[in-house]
């Protein structure tokens, strides 16, 4: 086997953190075009917001099918299909003059491409080049897909209002073509460059199925026949519940009610993106030392604790209370994923990465919901006081799912399709 003084593995990374945070600018692109394009064409916002929900529900249930291609055509092969589908949805839509074009190429070409390159993606490079350190790399992979999308917000927001949203469109469209090129050349498989992943100390063999929708759905049907399956899920729908779907969609319209200007709530959000990112790298460094069942009840404690006293913090200025709950909820934000990436992999071995794909997606029908939830209670009640109570004792139930699960030899799954010559 070839030795380099660095191993290949570390570049995959690299490349894979970019291609990551890209993705996660992309899909931050449609929220800020919510009102140019109601002001421009008078769509009505449930139309255009209706873009944004397709694009969230295929960014989830793209993965397990996107992990399964990745096992056989490869890893970049996908990646750079996919990062051309979001060139082709963004670039199209400077042409678009009726709704159901925006809802083609935001919700359906922007939504397949990005949910390609999801957590299952993180799933899958770590399975395939990492044996040690592959809950710190999870850890630092998934801070890039979870916190770039925050980071990149307040650009894209500015881009738009001071040169159109045409403009953000076209940017979105260079960017994701300048990671073609970069993710051509370094996505590579451990067989194809003739190492082996890094900690491995003898072959690993590569999973290739002739079927990639037949393997994902056996996965599926395979895992779902487990109650750690359905744990897992569960705890995770609530996890998107509780994230992307409570706090990444209604925060700043709660603190806006209370007279906080807009611009220094998204500023908020963009500072929990950025203690994402430590508390996210500390999960995966804590996920190869720690039980990940001990470490899910934590975080999803935790998180509940704090979305029960957010109520209280929400005032016209930012006061030290809530920068408090910023720093502190940041740390929780995604940290769940590495001891999740990891439990999945413990109980369905090699289908670990394709079922991560179908937790993930529970993930975003969880977001999906309360985003939806959470905008009938704030038409009902007035406020948002009762969305944060209740998805603080949502946490709650997460936590107590995540220690029922016990520890077991890995679960079987269905036999893989016979590999290909």
């Amino acid at each position: 086997m070839t030795r380099t003084r660095i191993h290949p593995a570390w570049y995959v990374a690299v490349v894979t953190f970019v291609v990551l945070i890209s993705s996660a600018g992309f899909r931050a692109t449609p929220s800020v075009l919510i009102r140019p394009l109601h002001d421009e064409f008078g769509w009505p916002l449930a139309t255009i917001s209706a873009a944004v929900s397709i694009n969230l529900i295929l960014f989830g249930l793209t993965a397990p099918f996107a992990a399964a291609l990745m096992e056989r055509f490869g890893i970049r092969r996908v990646v750079v299909f996919a990062v051309t589908l979001v060139a082709l949805g963004s670039g199209l839509t400077v042409f678009m003059n009726a709704s159901w074009q925006l809802l083609l190429c935001w919700g359906v070409l922007v939504g397949l491409g990005t949910g390609s390159m999801a957590m299952a993606f993180v799933a899958t490079v770590t399975g395939k080049w990492f044996v040690e350190k592959r809950g710190l790399v999870t850890g630092v992979l998934t801070a890039g897909g979870a916190t770039g999308q925050l980071i990149f917000l307040p650009g894209l927001a500015a881009l738009t209002e001071h040169a159109g949203w045409r403009t953000a469109a076209l940017v979105v469209t260079a960017a994701s073509l300048a990671v073609v090129p970069l993710a051509w050349w370094r996505l590579r498989e451990p067989a194809d460059l003739g190492v082996l992943p890094y900690g491995a100390t003898g072959p690993v063999p590569e999973v290739k199925v002739a079927n990639p929708a037949r393997r994902a759905l056996s996965a599926l049907g395979g895992a779902a026949r487990t109650g750690p399956f359905w744990l897992l899920a569960g705890g995770f729908a609530i996890c998107g519940a509780t994230t992307n779907g409570l706090v990444g969609t209604h925060f700043v319209p709660a603190a806006h009610d209370h007279g906080m200007t807009e611009t220094t709530a998204a500023s908020l959000l963009a500072v929990v993106g950025l203690f994402d990112i430590v508390g996210t790298i500390a999960s995966g460094w804590l996920t190869d030392r720690i039980d990940s069942r001990y470490l899910l009840g934590m975080y999803y404690a935790l998180r509940g604790l704090s979305l029960l006293v957010l109520p209280a913090l929400f005032a016209a200025t930012v006061r030290p209370n809530m920068l408090l709950f910023i720093v502190f909820y940041g740390l929780d934000w995604i940290a769940t994923v590495p001891p999740t990436v990891a439990l999945c992999r413990e109980y369905f071995g090699d289908a670990g990465p394709v079922v991560f794909g179908w937790v993930f997606a529970s993930h975003q029908l969880g977001a999906a919901f309360a985003a939806t939830a959470a905008g009938l209670v704030r038409d009902t009640m007035g406020d948002y006081r009762l969305a944060w109570l209740g998805a603080g004792i949502l946490s709650m139930f997460a936590a107590a799912l995540s220690l029922s699960l016990r520890h077991r030899k890995p679960i079987g799954t269905p036999a893989p399709e016979p590999a290909l010559a």
